[in-house]
């Protein structure tokens, strides 16, 4: 495949390339030697389009990607229509929906894996395996674990590593970025591409985000933040994430200076308001690159207001109900907020009032069954709110 020109980077941008928000490099110097090469390299990055959601996590390669991408580098997103149907083992997935909100959707490659795995035939799998031993494959940490304590392990999953490690051949890639749990995976490819006369791709992994509630940021988890989260929930998330965090919030998600970042990590290591006003400049920060500054100044007030002022929430979602000359109403939260769009399913509305996370006018309910009146406010867990309106009037005007 023929490839054009990308620029050398500076001696400064090289250096952020390869040592901010970086886990490692396989192999750092032949890796420098491509990019200053002048050539344009060929960027592989794998999407699971199972989920429906990218998140902060994400963003961690994502950006990654774009700095290269601003040199001349061409992405190649594989989207994983065939191997989702395997599913992956680690849990790792991801989705194609958002990604174009951090790199350039127009200079971006976007292959589906289906392109070349349709055509396979049983023979063409039969010789792909046959260049993989089942010990290598246990060489795989979460593997190695269950086959230690004699937990199955279906063979379709080994198939799992050994096909994506093919997307490298079929798209050529030239570097290949993941997280650190995808460090196996990654090196397969690696393995595989001199089997079929190419050179072995780098292997680039970022630093796993670490979610909201201290453990590596996921959909599984319910600890993530969305990148197309609506502004004041991401903004609210944000807010409540570990003062400890916020340094590395800002080294893997902001451009901020090295010199501003050992300022950021020194204020919320001393705490107070410090560490405060640091939080809140991380989350406006962030609201602000996917949504906008003046989006983002909004957020930070709505919270102030809510959280810091005890004030009602501007950006309650109205929910007409039918009260028929009625004051009060009994109504199912399961039936209101699912249909409302607030909850994805019912048993999540009644997870929620299990633990307390449901509240009308500031006290949590125990059943899902509940009186409202008009004007009712109800808060499902911190940052979604619903207002209560009587069907026959008009809706309020939105401020």
């Amino acid at each position: 495949m023929t490839v054009g020109s990308a620029r050398v980077p500076a001696s400064e941008e090289l250096r952020w390339i390869t040592e901010r928000a970086v886990a490692d490099i396989i192999l750092r110097d032949e890796f420098v030697g491509a990019v200053t090469s002048g050539r344009a390299l060929r960027l592989k990055m794998g999407f699971d389009p199972s989920a429906p959601d990218l998140t902060l996590g994400h963003a961690v390669g994502l950006r990654k990607l774009r700095q290269l991408q601003e040199l001349g580098h061409t992405i190649v997103v594989i989207v994983g229509d065939w191997t989702a149907r395997i599913g992956d083992p680690a849990g790792q997935s991801t989705y194609l929906r958002q990604f174009s909100k951090i790199v350039d959707r127009d200079l971006t490659e976007i292959r589906w894996q289906s392109e070349w795995f349709d055509e396979f035939t049983l023979t063409t799998i039969v010789n792909l395996s046959a260049k993989f031993t089942v010990a290598q494959m246990l060489e795989r940490g979460d593997f190695a674990e269950r086959f230690a304590a004699q937990k199955p392990i279906g063979i379709h999953e080994l198939f799992y590593p050994l096909l994506q490690a093919y997307d490298s051949v079929a798209v050529k890639a030239d570097v290949e970025f993941g997280g650190t749990d995808q460090t196996f995976n990654l090196l397969v490819g690696r393995q595989l591409q001199p089997e079929f006369g190419q050179k072995p791709q780098a292997v680039f992994t970022v630093p796993l985000l670490v979610g909201t509630d201290g453990v590596k940021m996921s959909k599984s988890q319910g600890n993530y933040v969305a990148l197309d989260e609506p502004p004041h929930e991401m903004y609210g998330k944000l807010m409540s994430i570990t003062d400890p965090l916020v340094g590395d919030y800002f080294e893997l998600l902001t451009d901020v200076s090295d010199e501003d970042l050992a300022g950021i990590r020194e204020a919320v290591a001393q705490g107070g308001t410090g560490a405060r006003d640091a939080k809140m400049r991380l989350a406006r920060e962030i609201v602000s690159q996917y949504h906008g500054e003046h989006v983002a100044n909004r957020a930070e007030e709505e919270f102030q207001r809510v959280f810091s002022k005890r004030e009602t929430p501007e950006e309650a979602l109205d929910l007409p109900v039918a009260f028929n000359g009625a004051a009060r109403v009994d109504i199912d939260l399961t039936d209101v907020l699912v249909s409302a769009g607030v909850a994805p399913s019912k048993s999540e509305v009644r997870r929620l009032v299990t633990q307390g996370a449901v509240e009308v006018n500031g006290t949590p309910v125990a059943s899902t069954r509940v009186t409202v009146g008009k004007e009712t406010m109800i808060r499902i867990g911190k940052y979604r709110f619903v207002r209560i309106l009587d069907s026959n009037k008009a809706p309020r005007a939105k401020g």
